[in-house]
């Protein structure tokens, strides 16, 4: 396919403001795309030149970009930042200089060649590369029509913001291949096991769905996490599991530890390779793990070593950086709690029962002072689990999680394998809900100088790959946090409400589902003019006197947002339930 047709594509995608006609449109270009172009299509989708947990960056800004685009049109690059600063766009700003060119010769590059020149572009290094990541970005954008171009130059900018979410790419594979989303659950199973979207499209373009099944958890590929429900006591928790172990919730960094050998890999929970941040427990992994390769979780928490303290979320998150790393090491140590293992030495151990699971776990991990394993107690009675939750409080911490014993890891699932009981009051909301702001308002008053005086914010539904608003937030940010929130949203404004998010009220500027923020709010209460769990005429849910508590888009994706189903159940959780106005 040629590439200038796939930025057509990129523009219909672009348009739509409906998620059902995300899926159709992915369903047209997937079945007429040639099979080895696939696996790059997808990537490019997904604004990337590999799968999220690649740490492959194309390392150029909107200056170097611009120098580019001179350099075909042979203007300075001031002629270029004019129009990028008159249109907001350097896409754009690319695509209005294009249009005074005569139209290249020949069909132009195709999707495989503007991928590999984008590839050979983020790998150029060492002295010169900012040269010859210039004149390589220039040879491509030579040989495209404006509406290429213009797509194009936002990739390198991390501007190439499609509207699509993984769920939404599979069920486009699943229409492109037999009509309907009926192999949806195969792919994501997949999908879940090797992070890796590009694979299941070639694997299933090349070889079919049954290849896809064979597609399993591997050294090296991040394992998308399991993850928790919530129910509203003890008691809920042993009836619906039965006899469970329970584990002290930290509120940490989630961390998924690959072992090949003498080389180490540590993941976040949003895939992104953490190896070079976190030193210390890559070389522990190196002494304690008793295996040739092994993948195992934990969670990463900062400690004071003088008073052997763990350290709140905002201490810990500031470990995740670039530069200073081993002055922030020694200033900020970490130590992980192990509490599963998916891998040991050849074998995937994930589909074991937790109680073996753990039993692997304690075999693998040596006594040491930075992997530790997270203590679990055998929970027959409610009394049990009551006794690890007050003390889990008590000492600061969220709560617990309960496993039931005889479950299997799953990856990528929210089910009731792992329940977690974090802090609730009845009658009152004390626990946080993961939200994701999908615009804002602008400011009136002191506000107006900030540019936002309120977020319109979602929750996430996994099901339909949507993010329905459950509530603004007006209240409790200081100067400093208005600002922040501007500067993380900027680089996802949109011009139209993004395909993906459902709201009846209307912000001043909407914004793609990106920034992940920390809430407590007061109580849940039913809204008619928010869409989180509204159906078949019924109310949707709001959060009562929200307030932002931190920022987490730092360890969490907006799909790892609290869902509408979560919403339902710490709805049920509370006393009162008034209707909203």
């Amino acid at each position: 396919m040629l590439f200038s047709r796939l930025a057509t594509y990129f523009g219909r995608l672009e348009e739509t403001s409906s998620r059902n006609s995300l899926v159709e449109i992915l369903a047209e270009l997937f079945a007429e795309i040639p099979p080895d172009e696939i696996a790059p299509t997808t990537y490019l989708l997904q604004g990337r030149l590999a799968p999220f947990y690649v740490p492959i960056e194309i390392g150029m800004g909107v200056n170097y970009v611009a120098d580019a685009i001179a350099l075909v049109h042979g203007v300075d690059r001031a002629a270029v930042l004019e129009r990028f600063n008159r249109l907001g766009d350097i896409g754009l700003a690319a695509g209005e200089l294009a249009q005074g060119l005569e139209a290249p010769t020949g069909d132009g590059p195709d999707v495989r060649s503007v991928f590999d020149g984008l590839t050979a572009v983020a790998e150029a290094s060492g002295a010169g590369s900012i040269e010859q990541k210039v004149a390589a970005l220039a040879a491509i954008l030579r040989s495209l029509d404006p509406i290429g171009a213009t797509y194009l130059c936002r990739i390198p900018v991390g501007k190439l913001r499609m509207g699509v979410g993984d769920p939404t790419i599979l069920d486009g594979y699943s229409f492109a291949k037999v009509g309907d989303k009926s192999l949806r659950k195969r792919l994501e199973r997949a999908y879940n096991e090797t992070s890796d979207l590009g694979l299941i499209g070639r694997t299933l373009w090349s070889e079919g769905i049954e290849a896809v099944d064979e597609l399993t958890i591997t050294v090296g590929n991040p394992v998308r996490p399991a993850l928790a429900e919530r129910l509203p006591n003890a008691e809920a928790i042993l009836t619906k599991l039965g006899p469970s172990a329970i584990e002290k919730k930290f509120d940490g960094f989630r961390c998924q530890i690959h072992k090949m050998g003498q080389e180490v890999r540590v993941y976040s929970r949003n895939l992104e390779d953490m190896t070079g941040m976190f030193p210390e427990i890559a070389e522990a992994t190196l002494t304690q793990v008793r295996a040739e390769t092994a993948i195992f979780e934990g969670e990463a928490l900062a400690y004071n070593p003088l008073s052997d303290e763990y350290l709140p979320f905002q201490q810990t998150s500031r470990r995740r950086r670039k530069h200073n790393i081993g002055e922030t090491a020694l200033e900020i140590p970490l130590r992980l709690f192990a509490f599963d293992v998916l891998y040991v030495d050849g074998v995937n151990v994930s589909p074991l029962a937790y109680t073996e699971r753990r039993e692997r776990l304690r075999a693998l991990v040596a006594p040491g002072d930075t992997i530790l394993l997270s203590e679990e107690v055998i929970a027959h009675e409610p009394a049990d689990l009551v006794a690890v939750f007050e003390s889990a409080v008590q000492g600061g911490l969220e709560g617990v999680v309960a496993k039931k014993l005889d479950s299997p890891y799953q990856a990528g699932a929210r089910n009731f394998n792992w329940v977690k009981l974090k802090r609730v009051q009845a009658g009152n909301l004390d626990d946080t809900v993961d939200c994701v702001v999908i615009g804002y308002i602008h400011g009136r008053g002191k506000r107006s100088a900030l540019g936002v005086g309120a977020l319109l914010v979602a929750v996430y539904d996994p099901e339909r790959d949507v993010f329905p608003s459950i509530t603004k937030i007006g209240t409790g940010l200081t100067d400093a946090e208005w600002r922040e929130v501007r500067e993380r949203c900027e680089p996802f404004v949109a011009a139209e409400k993004p395909a993906r998010v459902e709201s009846v009220l209307k912000p001043s500027v909407w914004v793609a589902p990106a920034v992940v923020i920390e809430v407590l709010a007061d109580e849940i209460t039913r809204s008619p003019i928010h869409c989180a769990g509204a159906a078949d005429g019924e109310h949707g849910y709001a959060l009562r006197f929200p307030r932002l508590v931190s920022f987490r888009d730092d360890d969490k994706r907006p799909e790892d947002a609290t869902t509408v189903g979560e919403i339902v159940t710490l709805y049920g959780m509370q006393g009162a339930k008034p209707v909203a106005s």
